[in-house]
């Protein structure tokens, strides 16, 4: 079935700069052609100066919503009438859920990563898992997985200006979730070990494995901290395989990359506005080909 624009298709939109490189509206626009939804998805560039009025537009115009994007997450809280839990102990937005003007605000990101989890046969909910990098993605993880059950989780970051506040805000989300959360010096590689030691996924969250940092792994000695019955999870997905992710198949550890959670944060996007959910079997090949 081929879907036809008409008077009455509704639109959904992508806020962000740059923007010209996402598959977002691709995987959209065949899930609504799929499910035969009256919608349409596409991106427009658009950074901190013009966000209020983008935001704006949603209700103007009657939008379903919208997805954000870097360096919008953080700046549109201030516009929203509503958030999400998760939102909410972030600080950030990703999705913008319109209801007759209310607008309410959504992270996906981490609700990507936890299901891309369990599409992989990698069950934490209950355990310890410990994390690399204590940025954006690393927050949404934290919270997810803190929300969703996860016992405990160590952070592992660079003791740069960024850790004083990070500190902070981990202790807030550890009050707010009761999941023990605790921020160590990535640079203490004793700790380090001993806090995979006892963890059943290591994740990822930093930069390092892709573009200029292709081929790099995050933390040192990788042979000696990882063991076959360690999960292994990296956010990046260009290359398909970073060379973490590569050292860790070789041990026989359980590995995904971040093509799944892009692919399950649009999904947790897609059912807020439609209240369907995505046909991700479809959608995957779509994604691998793009």
């Amino acid at each position: 079935m081929e879907n036809k624009i008409t008077g009455t298709t509704r639109l959904t939109a992508l806020f962000a700069t740059p923007i010209r490189h996402s598959i977002s509206p691709l995987i959209h626009n065949a899930s609504f052609q799929k499910l035969g939804i009256d919608a349409v998805y596409l991106a427009f560039e658009v950074g901190k100066d013009k966000l209020p009025r983008a935001i704006e537009s949603i209700r103007t115009l009657d939008m379903l919503g919208a997805n954000l994007s870097m360096p919008n997450k953080q700046s549109a809280i201030e516009w929203m009438d509503e958030l999400s839990d998760a939102s909410r102990l972030i600080g950030a937005v990703n999705t913008i859920v319109n209801e007759n003007g209310k607008l309410t605000g959504h992270i996906t990101d981490g609700t990507g990563f936890m299901h891309n989890l369990q599409d992989n046969g990698i069950r934490v909910i209950g355990q310890k898992i410990t994390i690399i990098g204590a940025g954006g993605a690393a927050t949404a993880i934290i919270v997810q997985a803190a929300l969703d059950g996860v016992k405990e989780i160590s952070v592992f970051n660079l003791k740069d200006d960024f850790y004083t506040m990070i500190e902070k805000k981990l202790q807030e989300i550890e009050t707010q979730t009761h999941c023990k959360i605790s921020l160590y010096d990535l640079a203490d590689q004793e700790k380090l070990e001993s806090e995979i030691s006892d963890s059943v996924l290591l994740v990822n969250a930093t930069g390092v494995g892709m573009k200029p940092l292709e081929g790099q792994i995050p933390i040192k000695n990788l042979t000696k901290i990882l063991r076959a019955d360690l999960a292994v999870a990296d956010v990046i997905y260009n290359p398909r395989e970073t060379e973490l992710l590569k050292q860790a198949r070789l041990i026989g550890c359980k590995t995904t990359n971040g093509l799944g959670m892009l692919l399950y944060q649009g999904a947790a996007a897609f059912e807020l506005w439609t209240g369907q959910k995505m046909p991700v079997a479809e959608i995957k090949p779509i994604i691998l080909e793009a």
